[in-house]
């Protein structure tokens, strides 16, 4: 082995145990950023500090799969939203060539880009950077605000040789600024290590009402695995060395939206409410969200700055009372209890894509990509999954059901 590479080598390992990210030379670089306000308020937005990053995101952010109409999606930045979630895959890379048009309409200092990328077996750092550059032409910038690994699910994947030697790569050439993650299954292993290691600025993590939910028996895998679903703790602990926090799957709906007129209290929808919710805790920066039409958008700006009354409270904790035994929290107990390996986490994902959220085509994909011991086939119908859920979910009918609409 070259000496070159034994010094990447060791550099690496060092990143990984925390070094670089706890020496005082990135504390002097980041002291400027750190320096930004919690919170400030301009115009009808509210925003607050993303971090260590001193990003100042709006209060409400907006996803990207799908975007909202050209004429719509302006209507948001010139209403103060400022920050764009997407990646390289959505709407097969178009996502990013639409944002790309708003910034040159808009202007490139309206607004705050991250994207995603893919890791895989068969990836090596040359395709993962192959990835964020096709991402930096589709969005013709020189620079992203915030590259996060998509999907993370497992702690191992953030320290991987080539994920880090890409991201530092990618940023010595000056094509990101901030590093980040989305976690969406086996939210405490994954966002434990990234506050833990060091070395990412931010995390997207879901995080909604449902969150309130208490186990329907007891949890003996984390200490505190409750109180809201181990994910407020893990909010805490990221606040507590200053990683940013940006919620997802906020409303668990995306954009479509049922008429739930019996959850309304006074003038708030339920969805405000939701929304609101999730604003309450100081620690979260932002709430994302998707936002296909303008009674939408009135909607949701509305909970910025609005505060969650009493009575809101009391209507959001009956509706997840109510709902609350249909909802995954992709703590991925059910996975690991699984002796026969279905990727029961990843099958109910797709099943709330098609069902919640309308998104066929990527629940397909997603159901697709799983391998064939993976999928629902593969289960022997021994109830393990469901005597290891915290919430009583009926995750062989889930299953069953996801094999019968996807496959």
């Amino acid at each position: 082995m070259s000496r070159g590479r034994q010094d990447r080598r060791a550099f690496l390992k060092a990143m990984a145990a925390g070094a670089v990210a706890s020496g005082s030379a990135l504390a002097g670089l980041l002291r400027a950023e750190q320096a930004a306000p919690e919170r400030v308020v301009r115009g009808g937005m509210a925003y607050r500090r993303l971090g260590r990053t001193g990003l100042l995101v709006s209060e409400i952010s907006l996803g990207s799969s799908p975007l909202p109409d050209p004429d719509l999606l302006r209507a948001l930045i010139d209403r103060g939203v400022n920050y764009i979630d997407t990646s390289h895959n959505y709407e097969n890379g178009n996502a990013e060539r639409k944002i790309g048009r708003l910034l040159k309409e808009a202007g490139r200092d309206k607004v705050l880009v991250a994207t995603k990328f893919h890791v895989e077996d068969r990836d090596s750092v040359e395709s993962i950077m192959a990835s964020v550059r096709g991402s930096l032409r589709r969005l013709d910038v020189e620079t992203i605000d915030v590259l996060m690994i998509h999907g993370a699910e497992t702690a191992a994947v953030l320290v991987d040789e080539r994920v880090l030697e890409a991201f530092e790569r990618l940023k010595k050439e000056g094509a990101c600024r901030f590093r980040g993650l989305s976690c969406h299954a086996n939210q405490d292993e994954v966002i434990r290590k990234a506050v833990g290691c060091g070395l990412y600025d931010m995390v997207q993590v879901g995080y909604n009402v449902f969150d309130i939910q208490e186990p329907a028996r007891e949890v003996e895998t984390y200490a505190d695995y409750l109180g809201t679903s181990g994910i407020r703790d893990l909010i805490g602990l990221a606040h507590a060395k200053d990683v940013g926090v940006v919620a997802l799957k906020t409303l668990k709906v995306g954009g479509r939206r049922q008429d739930l007129g019996r959850y309304r209290t006074g003038g708030a929808s339920l969805y405000q409410a939701m929304l609101k919710w999730v604003l309450d805790d100081a620690q979260v920066t932002s709430a994302l969200v998707e936002i296909l039409n303008r009674q939408q958008m009135e909607e949701d700006l509305g909970a910025v700055g609005a505060g969650l009354g009493a009575a809101e409270r009391a209507t959001l904790a009956r509706y997840v009372r109510e709902n609350g035994a249909d909802y995954c929290h992709g703590c991925a107990r059910c996975r690991r209890a699984c002796p026969s390996g279905v990727a029961t986490t990843e099958i109910l994902r797709a099943l709330a894509y098609h069902e919640s959220y309308a998104k066929t085509g990527r629940a397909q994909a997603v159901y697709a990509s799983l391998g064939s011991g993976e999928r629902a086939e593969a289960c022997r119908d021994c109830g393990a999954c469901e005597r290891a859920c915290p919430y009583g979910v009926a995750v062989r009918t889930k299953v069953r059901r996801a094999a019968a609409l996807l496959a």
